[in-house]
């Protein structure tokens, strides 16, 4: 097991696409996990999600988040972010960025058509900016 460096863990979960899984804390106190697409922008993770969805409302409502990046296969590994969350339904701002996004995941040449399908009204864009970080790697060597 080896604890990553700064330049490791923004490659590790950078590479590919890799999903995040999102934790957040439901209005009843119980936790709630959901994977999310993102782009990381300097310091910021980056994602978007539906203002009516169980993430959508705890982030909004707790304005904290923790997400966790792994991978699956031996020798294992993952990257852990937690801190607070930012806000935005500036649509020029949720657009653009929900296109960035779609460009990783789905590449540029279905970029435009995702993004403007995330890039709606009731769409946030969210900006995780850790406080804490964990990131691991080779766990099982």
């Amino acid at each position: 097991m080896v604890a990553m460096d700064d330049g490791q863990w923004r490659e590790f979960v950078s590479v590919g696409t890799r999903t995040g899984k999102l934790a957040t804390v439901r209005a009843d106190g119980r936790p709630h996990v959901a994977p999310v697409w993102f782009v990381l922008d300097g310091d910021d993770v980056v994602f978007n999600t539906g203002a009516a969805t169980v993430k959508g409302r705890a982030l909004a409502r707790g304005g904290v988040a923790s997400l966790c990046v792994d991978d699956e296969t031996p020798p294992f590994s993952f990257v852990t972010l937690s801190g607070t969350v930012r806000i935005s339904e500036d649509l020029g701002e949720v657009r653009a960025w929900a296109t960035r996004i779609a460009a990783r995941y789905m590449g540029e040449a279905r970029a435009e058509t995702y993004g403007a399908r995330n890039g709606v009204p009731g769409e946030l864009l969210v900006r995780l900016t850790p406080t804490s970080i964990v990131a691991v790697r080779d766990l099982a060597d």
